[in-house]
């Protein structure tokens, strides 16, 4: 496991959701959540808090959750809502290119944190354990 990356996918994670609970415009406008003037509707504010609110606190458990199980886990959520985002976020936006550029960000942030679990930490290849001598 990668812990400098998973670390940085929440630290990430979590920054842009604090943000996009502050300013949902910064999700609703590229999303094609706005009205003519470009404007966020108070209806679309109120659903995208939630949300953003979700990765601020699963982007801040993926940063400080200590390695091991509880990290793994932090993982799990983290990517359970990246790949879910894409899937919903792919059937459900206006337009195909806003479909296709959610699903792009959402799979690509997904994909860093499985890299994160996947990968092999320098920790891990320093404490395999030694092969001992060679019997014939």
């Amino acid at each position: 496991m990668k812990v400098g990356l998973l670390r940085a996918v929440g630290v990430a994670t979590a920054v842009y959701g604090v943000a996009v609970t502050a300013a949902p415009a910064l999700l609703a406008r590229p999303s094609g959540l706005v009205d003519e003037e470009g404007r966020t509707g108070r209806a679309t504010r109120t659903s995208l808090r939630p949300l953003a609110w979700r990765d601020a606190v699963s982007g801040l458990a993926l940063a400080l959750a200590p390695e091991g199980p509880a990290l793994r886990t932090a993982a799990y959520v983290r990517i359970a809502a990246d790949f879910g985002d894409a899937v919903l976020l792919g059937a459900t936006l206006p337009g195909r290119d806003r479909k296709l550029a959610a699903v792009a960000v959402s799979v690509g942030w997904g994909a860093l944190s499985v890299a994160g679990l996947l990968a092999v930490g320098r920790r891990e290849v320093m404490s395999l354990p030694a092969a001992g001598p060679l019997r014939v």
